[in-house]
């Protein structure tokens, strides 16, 4: 449990955070814990997750019934309509990256969101039937558990569909998301679970018809999903809102196994997401950059410390929107992007007094100030299997849209596509032709999943949602770790900056770069600006004796840690 100097730390950073829910659960943001161990977003689902782990299952099988949970529990992010990436560490020290990331339609095309003078079409890749990338969720699920899992498929589905159709009560951080959207659930469905405008905090939820879905991928695993009724379901629901998905495209997707990306930073391995998620790549060439300065030295959000990081953060994020897309797709030079000779090259004209200036090619604007829900777990099992999972359906409740009939929301991934080379999507990112839209090409991702390594054994899990600010967090979260002295749940709790290339700003958290240290930052050429929060941290620390430390984050009043 946390230690007075956490609980104080947390109350002042936390000030203005929403009351925790006063349910029949309640969640923990850190825990310590001598054998296994599990982070997520909802305690439902993370108590889903522990009595997998107790009842003798592995990292995976928990995973497997964690993401099913939270799709019900969790609607505005868990879910079956969207996808997401698996990296996995065996006790053994062997690695693996499951790609099951959504995928452009057959039908689509490249300026498909471009009216006839070529400008992007506000919201046509947010909202509604044409932003729903074909989902990947449920066959990677299926595929993860098939290579890894051990306890039977039908045992890990039957939790979330008791969840579903017996219902579970919402927090105060739910029934405040839900009833923020009550517009955009009557603009594009009859009517939902969460229509109900009278919802209160403790009111029940029960989803039959998603717990009918859950059903037919128990009986059937993804074929359940991808054909038969609830394919049916999906089709129906484009044709009635002018989607592109067609059963062709449900009945061809498929996960990809992939190679991890790796990087070595002093005594520490660096383990995450190849493309089509940045997250891998972008982490690595920040941790290269970096190593070379002595950072804790320096001191935790110095002006030196924090000056150099954005410089790291900067060029990564030029080297995204240039190089990154999915792989399958687009030649992406993963070797040269992590040559350490290129890295030190990235970090020539890096000036200790000067801000570095970010060229873009058209007038960008994004202010990045909604909250974009994306969800992620960190698990550690009693043998020490590992696993990072960072699932999404980009926005909150993805594209708005729920299947009539099967009870789940659809994602608007498309939006993660260049519409246009040089403008920004609803993260304010840019790209050019390496995340150009393709008929069956994976958008590219910001999710960082992630595993790490101290002199070859098993050190730290983490990742976050958080749209374009989850690949800091998660650097700003290691380095507090290792360089900063700090301990895991002060280094999640810990205020956070942010600068992605374009727009060319620092952004910050209240209580971030204090004590003159905005100032100083102004005076050297940076544009600075406020946020109230950036990417929800989840993370698993091991110890030197083997013994756990768990740390929820508190950016997301429900995270909630477990573990025995």
């Amino acid at each position: 449990m946390k230690t007075f100097a956490q609980l104080l730390l947390l109350a002042l950073l936390c000030a203005a955070c929403e009351t925790a829910p006063k349910l029949d659960y309640v969640a923990e943001k850190s825990g310590d814990f001598p054998t296994a161990a599990i982070v997520g977003p909802h305690p439902l689902a993370t108590e889903v997750g522990l009595k997998v782990l107790r009842s003798g299952g592995n990292a995976i099988d928990a995973a497997v019934a964690v993401q099913l949970a939270m799709a019900v529990v969790y609607p505005r992010a868990g879910n079956l309509g969207g996808g997401g990436f698996l990296v996995y560490r065996a006790a053994g020290g062997s690695i693996a990256a499951l790609d099951y990331r959504e995928k452009a339609p057959a039908a689509a095309s490249r300026n498909m969101y471009l009216d006839s003078l070529g400008n992007v079409v506000a919201n046509l890749s947010t909202r509604g039937h044409l932003a729903v990338g074909v989902p990947g969720t449920v066959a990677g699920i299926e595929t993860m558990h098939r290579k890894y899992g051990t306890k039977p498929w039908d045992e890990l589905v039957a939790y979330a569909i008791d969840l579903a159709a017996n219902g579970y009560r919402l927090s105060q951080a739910e029934v405040n998301r839900i009833k923020a959207y009550h517009a955009d659930f009557a603009e594009f469905n009859a009517q939902t679970p969460f229509s109900d405008t009278t919802v209160v905090e403790g009111s029940l939820v029960q989803q039959k018809d998603l717990a009918a879905t859950l059903e037919r991928i128990r009986d059937h695993g993804a074929a359940g999903f991808y054909t038969g009724q609830t394919a049916q379901l999906i089709v129906a629901e484009m044709q009635s809102g002018g989607g592109l998905i067609t059963d062709d495209d449900l009945r061809d997707y498929t996960p990809v196994w992939r190679e991890p990306i790796t990087k070595n930073y002093k005594d520490y391995r660096i383990i995450s997401m190849p493309p089509s998620s940045s997250g891998g790549i972008c982490l690595a060439q920040m941790v290269e950059m970096l190593e070379p300065y002595p950072l804790a030295d320096y001191g935790f959000q110095s002006t030196r410390s924090v000056h150099l990081t954005v410089e790291a953060m900067r060029r990564a994020y030029a080297d995204r929107a240039e190089y990154l897309g999915d792989s399958d797709f687009y030649p992406i030079p993963v070797d040269s992007l992590l040559n350490d000779a290129y890295l030190r090259g990235r970090m020539a004209d890096f000036r200790p007094d000067t801000a570095g200036v970010s060229v873009a090619p058209v007038i960008i604007s994004g202010s990045m100030d909604e909250t974009f829900e994306t969800t992620h777990i960190s698990i550690v099992d009693a043998a020490g299997n590992a696993v990072s999972i960072t699932t999404t359906l980009n926005g909150n409740f993805g594209s708005k849209v729920m299947v009539d009939g099967a009870g789940f929301f659809l994602n608007n991934e498309m939006d993660d596509f260049s519409a246009k080379p040089g403008v920004p999507n609803m993260f304010g990112l840019v790209g050019k032709e390496a995340n150009a839209i393709q008929p069956g090409k994976r958008m590219l991702s910001s999710m960082t999943p992630t595993i790490i390594e101290k002199d070859g054994a098993l050190f730290m899990v983490l990742g976050a949602p958080g749209g374009s600010t989850i690949i800091t967090a998660v650097l700003q979260t290691f380095l507090n770790v290792v360089e900063y002295g700090m301990d895991l749940p002060a280094a999640v709790a810990a205020p956070r900056f942010h600068h992605q290339w374009l727009p060319d700003q620092v952004i910050y958290e209240q209580g971030a770069l204090a004590g003159g240290v905005r100032d100083s930052l102004a005076a050297m050429g940076h544009q600075l600006r406020e946020v109230n929060a950036m990417a929800v941290i989840k993370a698993i620390q091991r110890r030197p004796d083997g013994t756990l430390v768990a740390a929820g984050d508190h950016r997301n009043p429900d995270d909630d840690v477990a573990g025995y």
